[in-house]
């Protein structure tokens, strides 16, 4: 039987991804052939689907940074959001119920206002999924969109520790000891080096704290959560939660085939979950008028809330307590799941023209945005450079030590993460904060000296829209960018780029070119000692 659920969740979630779609589509639609096909749920499978939710919960704790959450752009903008959310989406739903609609029929406020509440939240997975491969994680809107998750997570542990009927014991109390145990926890990470021992001890953490918490009466997903949390600021911590991520991804796959192995869909179902993702675009303009409330640029808000605008599968698991504890029919879980999986397709397919579709909007939504500048959202300049090099990671990096000895305090790095723009600047580096695939930063920063701006950036995509926008800024120096393929180069070319560095020749010609200067000085070295 496993062999089995292996390959329809393989043959289902490759499918998806052909199409360009998240591969969890791929795996409820695997948990519904499976179910028609005659399979059932087990055991096995279901500790497979518990695993990944506490890992998912610890990974999510690994992420968090307290300084982010309590910006009032993050925490109050989440629970503005929620609670606004509910109360319109409950009224419409309850309202729907005098349609006659089966599922709908007998319909309590109460229930309505469960599954509003099932709806609020938006996809951890798609969000982040989308963002690493647009590679916009570390940026403004990215950086917004990952705080609203995490505090829509925080929200939806609490429900689940309440709705689980447990009384927490005396010896809850002694859990606020595991503060002082930070210590300890950080000398076992250090301990762990970076081979195969640290997942396991990723396991060992998260599993550890789901039951430490259970063992009190308190729901030990919450344990999990806040474990990593106490590992978050160690400096392993991203070390950490890379090498569990392929384990998480894994062992949810479990928990998207037990729902569709709940009940299979009829017609009904799948109208039903349709008619709730007419709520999605309403989910993105309450996100975007939430943002803008509170002083976000009119692009931030846009960007951010056009990721945030889907359902998650975090309000499956709601909705799977719900249904367990009796508070809604089994067949309102496979809804759910249809909608979550309906709403990945429109914001998979919506992102990927986010910034084109920004660059169209852009003057109807300025209007909306505030005069008033948040302190992260004012534009630095960069004061008597004449290159701008735009991403410093490692080959930007390395492309600055390598430019700096000739162009001196002309160089200007430019990077959309803070931290790390902050890193480099105590290391010595010019530096400023600055999105380069920011349509409005472009307008906004003089580039009347600037004669040169390399584009350092991993994704090609990403290059070609910075490209594009330089274009359309009128900027009227040379534009040279790197890649790692032939048709890379080809693409980059076409759309305006001057100059394009194969990354894999350039290094294979600078290796063979320092190669040949150290030949060239040793027998130089072999002469001279000869000649003596």
């Amino acid at each position: 039987m496993e062999l089995m659920w292996l390959l329809f969740a393989f043959v289902g979630g490759l499918s998806m991804k052909q199409l360009g779609l998240p591969p969890l589509i791929g795996f409820l639609s695997a948990g519904f052939l499976l179910n028609y096909f005659g399979f059932e749920s087990s055991e096995n499978l279901q500790s497979l689907a518990d695993l990944g939710i506490t890992l998912m919960l610890f990974t999510i704790g690994l992420k968090l940074n307290v300084r982010d959450l309590l910006k009032p752009e993050v925490w109050v903008a989440s629970a503005q959001h929620m609670v606004i959310w509910v109360l319109l989406v409950t009224g419409v739903i309850y309202g729907v119920t005098y349609l006659g609609l089966s599922y709908f029929a007998e319909m309590t406020l109460q229930q309505a206002a469960l599954l509003a509440f099932a709806l609020s939240f938006s996809s951890t997975v798609c969000v982040v999924k989308i963002l690493e491969e647009s590679g916009e994680i570390k940026t403004r809107h990215g950086k917004i969109a990952i705080g609203v998750l995490v505090m829509q997570d925080i929200f939806a542990v609490l429900f689940l520790v309440f709705a689980a009927g447990k009384t927490p014991t005396l010896w809850a109390f002694a859990l606020f000891a595991l503060w002082f145990a930070r210590p300890l926890l950080y000398r076992l990470i250090n301990s762990a080096g970076h081979g195969e021992l640290l997942p396991l001890t990723g396991f060992l953490f998260a599993l550890g704290g789901y039951y430490i918490f259970d063992l009190v009466g308190v729901k030990g997903d919450l344990g999990a959560l806040i474990l990593g949390m106490l590992i978050a600021p160690h400096a392993k911590a991203a070390e950490l939660n890379k090498s569990l991520l392929s384990f998480k991804d894994l062992f949810l796959v479990g928990f998207f085939l037990s729902i569709g192995l709940i009940a299979l869909p009829d017609l009904e179902m799948v109208m039903i979950a349709l008619l709730l993702c007419v709520l999605v675009p309403f989910k993105f303009l309450l996100f975007f008028v939430t943002f803008v409330q509170f002083k976000l640029r009119a692009r931030t808000a846009y960007l951010s809330g056009l990721v945030l605008s889907n359902f998650s599968e975090f309000g499956l698991i709601v909705a799977a307590l719900a249904v367990s504890s009796g508070w809604l029919t089994p067949q309102w879980l496979v809804i759910v799941a249809l909608a979550v999986s309906f709403s990945f397709v429109f914001t998979s397919l919506r992102y990927k023209s986010a910034h084109s579709q920004y660059l169209k909007l852009k003057d109807t939504l300025r209007q909306y945005e505030s005069n008033i500048r948040l302190k992260e959202d004012i534009y630095q300049q960069p004061e008597g450079a004449s290159v701008l090099l735009i991403g410093m990671g490692r080959v930007g990096k390395g492309a600055y030590g390598a430019l700096r000895p000739s162009l001196g305090d002309e160089l200007c790095g430019v990077d959309a993460d803070p931290q790390r723009v902050r890193k480099l600047q105590e290391d010595g580096l010019k530096v400023i904060v600055g999105d380069g695939e920011d349509a409005d930063m472009w307008e906004n920063v003089d580039t009347t000296d600037i004669k040169l701006i390399l584009l350092a950036l991993p994704s090609v995509d990403d290059t070609t829209h910075i490209t594009q926008q330089l274009r359309v800024a009128k900027y009227q120096g040379k534009i040279a960018a790197i890649a790692r393929y032939d048709d890379e180069v080809e693409k980059l070319m076409s759309t305006g780029t001057d100059y394009v560095f194969n990354m894999f020749t350039e290094a294979g010609a600078g290796l063979a070119e320092e190669s040949l200067r150290m030949l060239s000085a040793e027998g130089e070295y072999q002469m001279t000692n000869a000649q003596l």
